[in-house]
């Protein structure tokens, strides 16, 4: 897809957000830096969030969305990432809950909807389980069906929104393949437990356990047997957003980089003007483009109607590699500051380093891109 300018509509929109991010979220984001935000506070970010078009840009008006294009989602998606990516994740998941509910039966779609294209309710998408990871399709947990319900039993893990969660998009095995169903945790139940790592401690990745839930077979999202088929093209969609995520988090590095080194002084003059700092700084501005401009062009080709695996695979596997090596040069840049908690770059580098993992690994869009190109599989 050719490169296009951003419209009038589409910059006033970001230039909107972006003033609201810094005046409204920042300062909580900061507040609770390495913290885990409350779900009550969290949904109150989220219904302020969505009255700017996260989770409901791309959704039809005909469902209650705005109707913008993913381009658009895009680019006020790293404008949340770049304020915060604990938050922005959340958001991230909502966002895939809503296009999900599109593809469900009427009755759920207008029992769901509405309250999560206003930030009220939380969702998660449950692919990833103890013993599989990339290899969607040996997936365990079951569910059987039992006249018009399923029963469904099984664990995941790594489930984005976990604890915050009040309903789940369970990719499932049931009698006719892979499939997903809405549970809703109130009505019929499972649990969740927290999974410490070394950032993005604000917001919940969780193990998720499902005990005999039953479930009404009108909660199929999709046609039963029709999950993998659909998992791949979540994975399109959810690849070029975490991509994007890594593109939020280098940004931040490299604001917060060119600020520092316009006011640090070594040797008798602002750091900028050293040579080796100017080129590290150059580096990362290309970084950080390039990667962007891979991600809108997945954005692009989905507004367009063209399937992306290959080029979703090149975005994601690109983007968060340089996430990691931007923001390592960013704590680099600040020298014995950059380790401290008094600066925001030790963070951003705990963050990217998380960023390739999720979404398959970048091991994993290598396979990806190289089946494409040789039409060989190195995997099955």
């Amino acid at each position: 897809m050719p490169y296009q300018l951003p419209t009038e509509d589409q910059n006033l929109a970001v230039e909107s957000f972006r003033k609201f991010l810094q005046a409204e979220i920042k300062p909580i984001a900061r507040e609770y830096r390495d913290r885990f935000i409350p779900k009550e506070r969290m949904r109150e970010l989220t219904q302020r969030i969505a009255e700017f078009g996260l989770p409901g840009c791309t959704i039809s008006v005909d469902y209650g969305g705005m109707g913008w294009s993913f381009t658009t989602q895009g680019m006020l998606f790293e404008e949340l990432v770049a304020c915060s990516c604990d938050i922005a994740l959340c958001v991230m998941l909502n966002m895939g809950l809503t296009a999900m509910l599109v593809n469900a039966r009427p009755e759920v779609r207008e029992r769901y909807m509405p309250d999560a294209l206003a930030g009220k309710i939380f969702g998660s998408i449950c692919i990833s389980e103890p013993d599989v990871g990339s290899n969607v399709a040996e997936l365990k947990t079951r569910a059987v069906r039992d006249g018009d319900h399923f029963i469904i039993s099984g664990e995941k893990t790594w489930i984005t929104n976990g604890v915050y969660s009040d309903v789940l998009i369970c990719t499932v095995r049931s009698e006719k393949g892979l499939s997903h169903i809405l549970i809703d945790r109130k009505e019929h139940g499972y649990e969740s437990r927290n999974i410490e790592k070394i950032a993005l401690g604000s917001q919940s990745t969780a193990q998720i356990f499902i005990t005999d839930a039953r479930v009404p077979a009108t909660n199929l999202i999709g046609e039963e047997g029709e999950g993998l088929r659909n998992t791949m093209k979540v994975f399109e969609n959810a690849r070029a957003h975490v991509g994007t995520l890594s593109v939020g988090i280098m940004r931040a590095a490299l604001e917060d980089s060119i600020a520092y080194s316009k006011e640090r002084k070594q040797f008798g003059k602002v750091i900028a003007a050293h040579q080796l700092i100017a080129a590290k700084i150059a580096n990362m501005a290309i970084m950080l483009d390039a990667s962007r401009l891979m991600c809108q062009r997945v954005f692009g080709l989905i507004d367009a109607g063209v399937r992306c695996d290959m080029e979703a695979s090149m975005a994601k596997a690109f983007a968060t590699e340089a996430a990691v090596k931007v923001c390592r040069d960013a704590v680099q840049l600040h020298g014995g500051n950059g380790i401290t908690k008094e600066f925001n770059v030790e963070r951003l580098l705990r963050e990217a380093i998380i960023i390739p993992i999720p979404d398959g690994t970048t091991e994993i869009q290598q396979l990806i891109i190289a089946r494409a190109l040789t039409g060989v599989a190195a995997f099955v």
